[in-house]
């Protein structure tokens, strides 16, 4: 076997069944050695970032690895934003792109990217975007690269890694394939500091203080709801989530509160502001989570994180109790240990308030964005998965998206480029395949990568987009509003998107009024293939979001 043929064996041997990528020169052998696989289906896309982002996608609710393949020079470069959202949003990708051959470095061959004779430097910024970046210089270290590049993907806090395939070598013959063995293990907390600190919450617990479990990420990457579930129902422990880990406890649970942070549910500000103690797992504190990085806001409160990264640990604010530990390790621990402290808990009962079911003020005829939102919840399907992509639509889900069955929600962590989720739902289906996958976007984002409607057509990926059609950067447009009072710069023109899918080989539906959403909305999951449902909605009206605490 040469080298891509080695590659495409390893990835069919770890369970990966979908590759997205672009076709280019310095990788056609990789396209020749995908095209003969069994095993994986290979996407190539209309761009190579879109591929980037579909392959987070992919990862993101399969615990596989997501994989994202280019040519060499401007095909690696586009890859950059998945890399960076994987590298953020701690998603196990392998990025493999083609190089220049060796003895072609620094003489401005084709699509050079060595960093040498003012050429761009690939290695030296896939580096800056990954856990860590390779170049396969010869053949036989094929297999020792790939084995060590997907462990470190998978190792600890998860993350994207990148190798480099010269072109000279990507049909040179390897003489020594081997197995490579995945040798992941978990991040297990301190023995001594989760008894402290287990010790110290059973304490609190007989106290009768007020604690809030605040749920983060980490709980999603650890598989940990079992473990949550048990932890929260057996203490009688109110909890809230961040945006990032939003429905992944059902949301009409007795002792949900909702979402915590800058547009987050009322009662859950609340309840977190009147605790005394933080249960804080999995979380980064994020800005949003943090109206803005308060300063305060975890004084006179007894802080306790646990976070599979120790640099997460006292990054924002410092915590009383730090536990460096997978959050499901932890949370057995805990467990074990609060059992053994016999604890009587009583049954609490919550005043809660979500923006779900608080009225609306609508100004006009229009749709109004929460509206929408609170349609899509009573339409979707259980075990739904929605995407939403970077704008105010994204906050409108966060706020009016009601999660009670067994669904998902995900937005774009903090890195944030506008369209990942807009071309990560392919990605997400092709993992999920039982699933109803359901792109929530704006139109700026829609604009911005649309033409991958193209992409889930030709390899019939039954996606449903639902377009928030507003013709403007709504939430950009309240920040300035908020600065200068003015905007400018924020209105654009959209296309006739059912004309547009039309042209594309699917069907488009355009909804003008809340009562026609339902129908539209449930004809095209029946149609079972990519569709567009383009939503004119209000936009002189803002979500629910403030960098102060009231």
């Amino acid at each position: 076997m040469d080298v891509n043929q080695t590659i495409v064996k390893v990835l069919e041997k770890i369970g990966v069944d979908h590759v997205f990528g672009g076709s280019g020169q310095v990788n056609a052998s990789m396209l020749m050695g995908l095209r003969d696989s069994e095993k994986i289906k290979t996407i190539i896309a209309k761009n190579e970032q879109a591929a980037s982002f579909m392959a987070c996608g992919y990862a993101m609710f399969s615990n596989k690895l997501g994989v994202c393949f280019a040519t060499g020079g401007p095909g690696a470069f586009n890859l950059f934003s998945g890399m960076a959202v994987a590298y953020s949003d701690s998603l196990p990708i392998l990025g493999i792109t083609g190089y220049t051959s060796k003895p072609n470095r620094g003489k401005g061959a084709l699509n050079e990217s060595s960093g040498l004779s003012r050429t761009p430097d690939s290695h030296l910024m896939f580096s800056a975007t990954t856990k860590k970046s390779f170049i396969i210089e010869e053949a036989n270290q094929t297999c020792d690269i790939v084995e060590e590049a997907i462990n470190l993907a998978f190792e600890g806090r998860p993350g994207p890694v990148h190798i480099h395939v010269p072109k000279n070598i990507t049909i040179a013959e390897v003489e020594n394939y081997g197995e490579i063995k995945l040798n992941v293990k978990s991040v297990l907390p301190n023995q001594e500091i989760i008894n402290t600190a287990s010790k110290k919450i059973a304490g609190l617990l007989a106290d009768n203080k007020q604690i809030m479990v605040l749920v983060g990420y980490g709980c999603i990457r650890s598989n940990s709801k079992p473990e949550l579930i048990k932890l929260i129902e057996n203490y009688q422990l109110p909890f809230a989530s961040t945006m990032d880990a939003k429905g992944y406890l059902p949301e009409n649970h007795p002792l949900a509160l909702g979402v915590y942070g800058t547009s987050g549910s009322p009662g859950a500000n609340n309840y977190f502001e009147d605790s005394s103690v933080i249960i804080a797992l999995g979380n980064s504190f994020a800005q949003n989570a943090t109206f803005g990085f308060k300063p305060d806001l975890f004084s006179e409160k007894v802080l306790i994180h646990i976070n599979i990264d120790e640099n997460e640990i006292d990054k924002v604010y410092k915590a009383d109790y730090k536990i460096v530990s997978d959050i499901k390790p932890a949370l057995n621990f805990l467990i074990k240990y609060l059992e053994s402290s016999e604890l009587k808990i009583s049954r609490k009962n919550l005043i809660k308030e979500k923006w779900y079911d608080l009225p609306l003020e609508k100004k006009s005829d229009k749709i109004h964005p929460a509206e929408l939102v609170k349609a899509i919840s009573d339409n979707l399907p259980k075990n739904s998965i929605v995407m939403g992509d970077a704008g105010s639509h994204m906050l409108w889900l966060n706020c009016y998206l009601d999660l009670n069955k067994n669904q998902r929600y995900q937005n774009p962590g903090s890195f944030g480029p506008m369209a990942s989720h807009t071309n990560g739902s392919i990605g997400v289906k092709c993992a999920n395949p039982d699933k109803t996958v359901i792109a929530a976007v704006g139109d700026g984002c829609y604009l911005m990568a649309g033409f991958e409607l193209m992409t889930a057509i030709q390899y019939n990926i039954p996606v449903v987009w639902i377009i928030f059609n507003n013709g403007e950067f709504n939430v950009i447009k309240k920040f300035l509003l908020n600065m200068y009072n003015d905007h400018a710069h924020m209105q654009f023109n959209n296309p006739d998107y059912t004309t547009y899918a039309k042209a594309c080989g699917t069907k488009g539906f355009r909804v003008e009024k809340i009562e026609d959403f339902s129908g539209a909305f449930n004809e095209a999951l029946t149609l079972n293939k990519p569709v567009i449902i383009d939503v004119v909605v209000e936009s002189e009206v803002y979500p629910p979001f403030s960098l102060s605490r009231v």
